[in-house]
């Protein structure tokens, strides 16, 4: 059988997006269960509520539903376990010093495969105010509307 290539995305969390400014992202390793990754494959994930911690120098990624797998036993897996992160040290070294400043937190952005093993994109965030979604939105929309005209405007119409 041949091995997988390229990059196949699993899963998404746009809410993340939304409720956070991103100021850094890193590609991840999670350490898995077999009936996890079979979950996985089958697209059964979700990471609304999902968020990292790191504990004693190690990470983990806490809130991840990963829902059980149909055909698993008694071996199947806790839906939301907390999972461990594989990151490089000197990674871990640096997001311990910003995580420590304040109101910056760890997001998974995405699950993906990549080469048939299981990654994610965390991020490093904060926090946005109501007022800077709305502003966003806004900005959005006004984006969205100049488009169009300009689609207008290209097409003949005004």
């Amino acid at each position: 059988m041949p091995r997988e290539q390229g990059r196949k995305l699993i899963a998404q969390n746009k809410k993340a997006r939304h409720d956070y400014s991103v100021l850094d992202t890193y590609e991840v390793g999670l350490v898995l269960t077999g009936t996890e990754v079979k979950s996985l494959r089958a697209g059964r994930v979700s990471l609304v509520d999902g968020f990292a911690s790191i504990d004693d120098g190690e990470v983990w990624l806490h809130n991840v539903h990963i829902a059980e797998y149909m055909e698993g036993t008694w071996t199947n897996h806790a839906p939301r376990r907390k999972r461990k992160v594989l990151m490089h040290r000197a990674e871990i070294d640096k997001l311990i010093g910003k995580t420590k400043e304040g109101g910056l937190t760890l997001v998974p952005l995405d699950l993906y495969f990549k080469d048939g093993k299981v990654k994610a994109t965390l991020a490093l965030a904060k926090g946005k105010k109501s007022y800077d979604k709305r502003a966003d939105l806004a900005e959005r929309d006004s984006r969205r509307e100049i488009q169009r005209a300009f689609g207008r405007y290209v097409k003949g119409r005004r």
